[in-house]
């Protein structure tokens, strides 16, 4: 018989905010059987890092977007009356100098109390959100997340209940910062598939480290992704007209097919690849980055197969605090 949980069932509703370099999003929700039930979400590009790769702070412009998001959220928060919420913030936020000035800021404005954390916890909640939708099988998987300004890398073991972490590593570079790496005259040039050539291989070279840590033996291994650059490259394979996360979350995609597609959108310029549906205008100017993050991780790990997670970090902080508060997850 389980124990009950330490607070009132009915009453208690949770709050999960991830502030990342690129996006802002929320996920309010309460506790159900066996999981939760998402009361409200919130998701909106704030493009925070902007030009944080060259000047090493956020630009008033990228704040003052960010700072728009984050009233929303708060705004939502009171009004669902939200019991227990936790906020991050990412890369971003711990590579800007000005960083905590801006949470500061955020906090003053909105009254959000914005927490950085270190790659390693961004790791473990990504984990902890997207997990389930692992391939079953007892061979090693890789769970990565591609951000805006940064790439965690987790490997990890089958366990109980979530799988066990033996290695995790964090990339310097998200769709954002690699962007802006290469430069957007490269990326859009008349020499674009060199451009993502030297994306990937940098990518690529910032993973030395982690390579040396996985097993000697890839053998029944499993692939598991979690970001807006794979939901967005499966829609793409499933041709859709518009983005449905019903479709998306949980999918399994051959891996030559995403490899297909990235060079597709790779060879693209900035017209045709606003014109795929589940791209847009939005990321037409990110995919490419995203692209070659993604295929330098299938350089690395071989499976076959890629799974598709809309969920993450959000959903990791609401399993935690759920869990805290004695709910059987």
């Amino acid at each position: 018989m389980k124990p009950p949980p330490r607070r009132g069932h009915q009453r208690d509703i949770y709050g999960a905010l991830d502030l990342g370099t690129n996006n802002c999003r929320l996920l309010i929700a309460r506790p159900s059987d066996g999981g939760f039930t998402v009361l409200d979400a919130f998701s909106r590009i704030v493009r925070l890092g902007e030009g944080l790769s060259t000047s090493g702070k956020l630009t008033q412009g990228s704040m003052d977007r960010a700072v728009d998001a984050l009233a929303v959220c708060a705004d939502k928060l009171r009004r669902r009356h939200v019991t227990l919420a936790r906020s991050v913030a990412t890369e971003a936020l711990r590579r800007a100098v000005n960083g905590r000035e801006f949470a500061a800021r955020v906090k003053h404005e909105t009254g959000i109390a914005l927490e950085i954390i270190a790659p390693q916890e961004e790791a473990r909640l990504a984990v902890l959100g997207c997990h389930k939708l692992l391939e079953p099988g007892d061979g090693p998987a890789l769970i990565f997340d591609i951000g805006g300004g940064s790439t965690e890398l987790v490997l990890v073991e089958p366990g109980e209940p979530h799988p066990r972490i033996r290695a995790w590593w964090s990339a310097p570079w998200g769709v954002v910062s690699l962007t802006e790496s290469e430069g957007r005259a490269a990326i859009e040039g008349p020499d674009r598939v060199k451009a993502y050539e030297r994306m990937r291989e940098r990518v690529h070279r910032s993973f030395a480290h982690f390579v040396e840590m996985l097993p000697a033996k890839l053998e029944n291994v499993r692939l598991l992704g979690t970001s807006g650059t794979v939901t967005t490259l499966a829609s793409v394979h499933l041709c859709l007209p518009a983005y449905d996360r019903r479709l998306i979350d949980g999918l399994h995609v051959p891996v030559g097919d995403m490899r297909r597609i990235s060079a597709m959108i790779a060879e693209m310029d900035l017209e045709q690849r606003c014109g795929l549906p589940c791209i847009g205008a939005e990321r037409a100017d990110m995919v490419v980055a995203g692209c070659a993050i993604l295929e330098a991780i299938l350089d690395i790990w071989p499976a076959e197969v890629l799974g598709i997670a809309d969920r993450g970090i959000r959903e990791g902080i609401l399993r935690s605090l759920m869990a805290r508060d004695g709910y059987q997850l």
